[in-house]
């Protein structure tokens, strides 16, 4: 799924500009001593497109030394 996912031309732009967002804003939350953020990914079904995203920008974000979990809501939903 990851593969079709990554075909569509939009998706390495949406990552790229969605981890800029974070770069951007997760200093100013630990500059305000915020102690956690919670963000909800979304699409349509909930086991393909969001589950992507949420994993890339996890990966992300751990990569900048954030500690991360991840919990896919839908993703078992029949």
């Amino acid at each position: 799924m990851a593969a079709y996912i990554e075909s569509d031309p939009e998706t390495a732009p949406f990552i790229q500009k969605l981890t800029e967002f974070f770069d951007y804003l997760l200093p100013l939350y630990e500059r305000e001593h915020k102690s956690y953020l919670s963000i909800g990914i979304g699409c349509t079904g909930g086991k393909h497109r969001s589950v992507y995203v949420a994993e890339r920008l996890a990966e992300a974000l751990k990569e900048r030394g954030f500690p991360v979990r991840v919990s896919h809501r839908d993703a078992t939903r029949q």
